[in-house]
């Protein structure tokens, strides 16, 4: 296939002991087998902060470590039953102090009826952590039964964030209305390397 580059995800495996990290492990494991020359970055979930399925998963050498904060803390309840914000910190800041040369990412999607404070504190505290890319895009209703857009995001005001976040000291941010936590993932890991 050619491959340089795969994101390997999945929903969350609560139904798995570890959440899933021997899975991702050997997913990683099996690529670079495989495929040697291609970079691998794994979108995880939370663990339910088992921080051992963490270490397990990072002694694979991922490319980038990337999990989504998705929103701001305030909405978290609405936006994302039984995830925690403040978990989801400590996982971005514990795999980059596991692994401090694997690239660290994180993703938030606006319109849920966050405020541009709410944002901008988000990003502060990710980047507290040492996260390295941030991405950020429009929150889309993928059915009816899925929370309402509250608002549509200004492309300006994606590139006002994407501004503050490289003052921040983000090494990479990808914001605009169609961002998605994968888009240009592979452009994204070279800059948060270079």
């Amino acid at each position: 296939m050619g491959l340089r580059y795969a994101v390997v995800t999945s929903v969350n495996r609560d139904d798995q002991p570890d959440g899933g990290a021997e899975i991702f492990a050997r997913t990683i494991e099996e690529i670079r087998h495989r495929v040697p020359d291609c970079k691998v970055e794994v979108l995880v979930p939370d663990f339910r902060g088992n921080w051992e399925a963490l270490a397990l998963l990072m002694a694979a050498r991922p490319d980038v470590l990337n999990h989504n904060v998705e929103t701001v803390p305030r909405l978290y309840r609405k936006v994302r039953k039984g995830a925690i914000y403040e978990r989801s910190l400590e996982l971005l800041g514990r795999a980059r102090r596991m692994s401090p040369d694997t690239p660290t990412k994180t993703g938030m999607m606006l319109g849920l009826g966050e405020t541009r404070d709410e944002v901008l504190q988000a990003m502060e505290e990710i980047v507290a952590q040492g996260t390295h890319i941030l991405t950020l895009g429009q929150y889309m209703q993928p059915t009816p039964a899925h929370l309402p857009i509250e608002r549509y995001v200004h492309p300006n005001e994606f590139g006002e964030f994407k501004r503050i976040g490289e003052r921040m000291g983000f090494k990479h941010v990808e914001a605009g209305p169609l961002v998605r936590s994968s888009y240009h993932a592979f452009e994204q890991e070279a800059a948060a390397r270079g």
